[in-house]
């Protein structure tokens, strides 16, 4: 295994057979095209799903975050993002 650069799947021993990981255990065997194996594992569901994350935060929640993004925005120059949060407290 430790020479093995690019794989889906490796299936070890005589019962490992590719059609299980296919169809039932849950491990597909197939790699991302375009040159994307070298830096991802085999494709999932989660591939052909689109995710959308929600936050809910409470105004505690808020206040323990602000100063620490406030910087960060700062850093990266956006003024708008940081306003965003000075705004709200």
């Amino acid at each position: 295994l430790q020479k093995i650069r690019s794989a889906g799947t490796v299936f070890i021993g005589p019962w490992g057979a590719q059609p299980l990981g296919d169809y039932v255990t849950g491990s597909n065997h197939v790699l991302p095209t375009g040159g994307w194996a070298r830096m991802r594992g085999g494709l999932s569901t989660t591939d052909f799903v689109k995710c959308m994350s929600v936050q809910a935060i409470s105004r505690n929640g808020f206040l323990r975050l602000a100063d620490a993004t406030e910087t960060l925005a700062e850093s990266e120059g956006l003024m708008a993002h940081r306003n965003a949060v000075r705004v709200r407290r």
